[in-house]
């Protein structure tokens, strides 16, 4: 029972999204998928509650070249700028996230707050030049499988399968699998294989 209730819930949504999808395609066309999906997303992540949550699903897993699972979770305030983007089953973003062009896989969990842009050069550093007029070289940060990110913590490269990213980290360099890392920027404090030190009273 409760599976079909969230099939229906999954339906309506789709139907919610339409006018939504029929103007994503249209300024899609005219100023290019990526802008159009900063705008949609920015209005989509307004939405309050669960009601929110399967709206923002079902417009992402129609618009994203990789898709959004049905089981993913998407908060309030959450924005996307890159369409080439792919989020797996069983990912929580939290609220008021920003992503770029990532790959979030299966059970990822992202807190409140982190920003994962698309890699470290998303725009150029010549001081001669505007900023605005620098070509970037965006890519695809993948997050691993299992994966936690802490709260308002900045992603730059890829996170490796169960590992921990601290709140508030910075990472610059990509982290391996099952790992704690926190700092800015982020270090490897611990692997998850190894036992934690007993402090002696």
């Amino acid at each position: 029972m409760k599976e079909l209730a969230k099939a229906a819930a999954r339906a309506i949504a789709t139907l919610a999204v339409m006018p939504h999808l029929a103007s994503y395609w249209i300024r899609a066309a005219i100023m290019g998928e990526n802008r159009a999906l900063i705008g949609s997303t920015q209005l989509l992540s307004l939405v309050p509650g669960l009601i929110g949550q399967y709206v923002r699903r079902a417009f992402l897993a129609r618009v994203l070249h990789g898709g959004c699972a049905a089981s993913a979770v998407i908060e309030f305030g959450t924005v996307f700028s890159q369409a080439g983007s792919r989020i797996e089953d069983k990912v929580y973003i939290g609220p008021r996230c920003h992503l770029g062009h990532v790959h979030l896989e299966r059970g990822v969990l992202v807190a409140a707050g982190v920003h994962i842009p698309s890699g470290a050069h998303t725009h150029g550093t010549d001081l001669a030049t505007p900023v605005h007029d620098q070509p970037g070289a965006l890519r695809v940060v993948r997050i691993g499988a299992g994966a936690w990110i802490g709260s308002n913590a900045v992603v730059l490269a890829d996170v490796g399968r169960n590992t921990i990213v601290g709140a508030g980290a910075v990472v610059t360099r990509p982290l391996p699998d099952r790992v704690v890392a926190a700092g800015v920027p982020a270090r490897i404090v611990r692997r998850l294989d190894e036992q934690p030190a007993l402090v002696s009273a």
